[in-house]
């Protein structure tokens, strides 16, 4: 997922985008608002109020204007006044300096979880994994292998549904813990290995959940 920063502060910049990268996130920084606005379009923007050439707000209002992608304002600022204002101009939630990467993070989840109800659902051919034999109904939280449904507990289709979401690459345990468990995760990993393990067992060869040494896992799909 593409993240735009905007951050005048470079030790906040740095450190959150540092933080970002860990969990799997691309993420592009800019320092003004100017810059903001001339940016490539992004999943999620992440916006300082407090910027040296334009408010915040302001660049919170034009992003808003132009589409609906999800804002989520970082600021000293901790007036009620400036969150209200934020929120009512298009914010879709407001985090208050000093904060930690895991909150961030949390709260990026939390707006993305509200307003994905909101997106278009895709086609129910663009379920269907590459090689076709695996399909994917996210409507309905069903999954298929030949048409055959399979017998998944809730926690064995989000992992299955977010390690398909980019089929073949190389997914991290961190980023599958935080994704599919929670972001205040802070129990074994032993659970990870169990679900894989059940997944691995259900999908047969239609679908393949690779070790990825020292990393993580992918899933592969089969002909």
């Amino acid at each position: 997922m593409r993240v735009l920063l905007v951050e005048d502060d470079q030790p906040i910049a740095d450190s959150l985008r540092r933080g970002l990268v860990r969990y799997g996130y691309e993420v592009t920084w800019v320092r003004t608002g100017a810059e903001a606005l001339a940016a490539e379009p992004a999943d999620m923007v992440l916006l300082d109020l407090g910027l040296p050439d334009v408010d915040g707000l302001d660049v919170c209002r034009e992003l808003r204007a132009r589409g609906d992608v999800p804002i989520i304002v970082i600021s000293a600022r901790a007036d009620e006044v400036d969150r209200v204002v934020g929120l009512e101009i298009g914010a879709d939630d407001y985090v208050s300096k000093p904060f930690g990467v895991r909150e961030v993070i949390a709260r990026m989840r939390a707006v993305l979880r509200r307003v994905r109800p909101a997106v278009t659902t895709r086609p129910a051919e663009q379920d269907s994994l590459p090689g076709g034999r695996l399909v994917i109904d996210r409507r309905a939280r069903r999954v298929h292998v030949d048409g055959a449904e399979l017998a998944l507990s809730p926690k064995e289709y989000d992992l299955l549904a977010y390690l398909a979401d980019a089929p073949g690459a190389a997914l991290t345990r961190e980023q599958i813990m935080e994704a599919v468990w929670d972001a205040h995760w802070f129990g074994p990993t032993k659970t990870l290995d169990v679900h894989i393990g059940a997944l691995r067992r259900k999908l047969g060869d239609a679908a393949v959940v690779e070790t990825v040494r020292g990393v993580g896992f992918r899933l592969v799909t089969g002909g």
